[in-house]
């Protein structure tokens, strides 16, 4: 299953399954955890063992989040955005003008290799030696490909019960992020149907 750093950034905010929110980059150590997890999707940026992750790193990384989350409520819209950012999503000229500003933060050089036996290949090469520069430039820039992406308009709000998550729609009649929030789903409309007839009101089709 393809995989958008992007996306996997915004899905530290989740559903804790006892009916509220978590964020697993509430602390350093879920940082830490995080980067770990994602070190094949930044291998290309930075070398997560680089990284000494502390609390300016961890905050400058939720800024970039809410950022994204800002920009993602604007592309599934005018469907509503997660409910986690109901009510509290950065405006959307704001939240732009950052993402492109910490994309800037890292310049790179464009490099020649040129091998005897082929053709001549350019590689861009960062110029920036804080590891932590490199990483919220690389988390911006990844919003900026996502964004600019096909995969835009199949970016969804997950509409199931308490998820708050953001999922790329893999198939056209795909309603939400994964199979147990469609189970929790239906349950839900079912109850629904069930207590409106027990009421004697009008049963939902």
């Amino acid at each position: 299953m393809e995989r958008w750093l992007a996306l996997e950034l915004v899905s530290t905010i989740r559903h804790d399954g006892d009916g509220g929110v978590t964020d697993d980059l509430a602390t350093v150590r879920g940082v830490d955890r995080w980067l770990e997890a994602q070190a094949d999707l930044l291998a290309d940026h930075v070398a997560v063992g680089e990284l000494a992750a502390d609390d300016d790193l961890r905050r400058g990384i939720v800024e970039v989040r809410k950022a994204i989350r800002a920009l993602f409520a604007r592309a599934v819209g005018p469907a509503p955005p997660s409910t986690a950012d109901a009510g509290q999503v950065m405006p959307a000229e704001r939240a732009l003008a950052y993402v492109n500003t910490v994309a800037a933060r890292e310049a790179v050089v464009p490099q020649m290799d040129w091998p005897s036996d082929g053709d001549p290949v350019v590689r861009l090469v960062s110029a920036e030696g804080d590891p932590a520069v490199r990483l919220l430039a690389a988390l911006a820039r990844a919003a900026v490909d996502f964004l600019s992406g096909p995969q835009r308009t199949r970016l969804r709000a997950c509409s199931a019960p308490r998820c708050v998550r953001y999922f790329v729609k893999s198939h056209g009649r795909q309603e939400w992020c994964k199979p147990s929030c469609g189970n929790r789903a239906r349950a839900a409309r079912h109850y629904q149907r069930q207590r409106l007839a027990t009421d004697g009101g009008p049963a939902s089709p």
